[in-house]
């Protein structure tokens, strides 16, 4: 087995540039540690650690967090129980077509009205709540928040930091410092833990590009350490973590109702996430890794597979860029932010008619009653305003001969 993950896996051609080889890239302990590829087989063990963690930091720290800034739960109607609709719903689809929801009034017994009331109910009981949504924010800003501050600390007096040249001085026999090393585990092993509780986190608009952005990051994640492109690694972290952790604080804010100070962090969000993804990382990092790399080696399947993961994550940001811009031009022509645009699948619609009351769950034989009340009225109406024209008409006839 380990001949044949030499034989295909780990393939010179693949990871190193033309005219290196495995036994360049040997040092001694006294000159440093140079990336391998078995380091991070310690991501799976903490990305579940991760996930523990979260669940204690969410039950500890952030619900009573959300007490404290008054973050409020909407009250739902909650759905009768009815067996097969509850089947139908698990099984076959949360929203039934019309010709469904008639098969399905014939066997509960129930008219059409009923059923779609009941799948509404339904459908808003399995929506987040604001609660759910404000831990998962304050979760997140928590780790990127100390993620940005450390990933700072670590390289704010490395070279590459200043001068991106620097990045591929000494390429590929380039060690990798200690801290860098923990900065590379523990990014991979949380978004690791992203990845696994995809599932039963809030779902947005953009989940499928949620999905993406994690296992190309990922990917880059884990490729830049093998190939040892750590340096460029820890600039690409470190660019994306600088606006992250002001976007979950706002968020957080959002569901607490601090309206005025949301919006105006909601800003500087989008101040910092245009700059830095659409100016910094296409213009500095994608830029010495395209250009800047080909004047100290030639290219081989390392650089391309790199930069197409680079490229991949550039195209996900124009696609929040385009987001986030829908967001601020509604906030220039209406004062304020509108809720976020990757909001839940779940359309405002059925929130909303929860709160309709019982006259919603009439049946339509009601229904027929009420429209026909409101005809009759509106008959009654109209024969007013008729017999009202006519009096005033005779009133005015009367008038003329003594007028002559």
């Amino acid at each position: 087995m380990e001949a044949l993950l030499n034989e295909w896996l780990w393939k010179e051609e693949y990871w190193l540039p033309p005219g290196t080889h495995w036994e360049d890239m040997e040092m001694k302990e006294d000159d440093g540690h140079i990336p391998l590829p078995r380091d991070l087989i310690y991501t799976l063990p903490l990305a579940f650690a991760f996930i523990v963690f979260r669940y204690v930091f969410e039950r500890l720290i952030a619900i009573p967090l959300s007490k404290l800034l008054g973050v409020k739960d909407r009250i739902r109607i909650r759905a009768p129980s009815v067996p097969k609709l509850e089947a139908f719903y698990k099984h076959k689809s949360r929203q039934p077509t019309q010709s469904e929801a008639v098969g399905l009034g014939k066997q509960c017994g129930l008219s059409q009205r009923k059923i779609q009331t009941w799948f509404r109910h339904r459908r808003n009981e399995d929506r987040p709540s604001n609660t759910k949504k404000f831990c998962e924010a304050s979760w997140r800003f928590v780790f990127y928040l100390a993620a940005f501050i450390g990933g700072l600390y670590s390289l704010i007096n490395t070279p590459w930091f200043w001068d991106h040249k620097e990045c591929w001085m000494g390429y590929p026999k380039q060690p990798v410092a200690e801290v860098h090393y923990w900065y590379y585990l523990l990014e991979m092993s949380f978004y690791l833990s992203l990845l696994l509780s995809v599932s039963v986190d809030v779902k947005r608009k953009d989940f499928k590009e949620q999905v993406v952005h994690h296992i190309a990051t990922l990917f880059l994640i884990g490729f830049s350490y093998c190939a040892n492109y750590v340096r460029v690694g820890t600039l690409v972290m470190l660019v994306h973590d600088s606006s992250d952790f002001i976007l979950e604080f706002a968020k957080m804010l959002h569901y607490a109702v601090w309206t005025t100070t949301c919006d105006s962090l909601f800003c500087v969000f989008a101040v910092v996430f245009l700059v830095t993804r659409l100016v910094v990382f296409p213009c500095r990092v994608i830029h010495t890794t395209l250009v800047v790399s080909m004047e100290y080696f030639q290219p081989f399947f390392g650089y391309y597979f790199f930069n197409v993961l680079l490229l991949v994550l550039q195209v996900l940001h124009i696609f929040w860029a385009y987001l986030i811009l829908r967001m601020v031009y509604k906030f220039a022509f209406t004062g304020k932010v509108e809720r976020d645009e990757r909001s839940d699948e779940e359309s405002e619609v059925d929130e909303n008619e929860d709160d309709e009351g019982p006259e919603e769950e009439g049946d339509e034989c009601s229904w027929e009653q009420r429209k026909g009340a409101i005809n009759s009225k509106l008959a009654s109406l109209a024969n007013n305003c008729v017999l009202n024209n006519l009096t005033n008409q005779r009133n005015l006839n009367s008038r003329l001969p003594k007028a002559r």
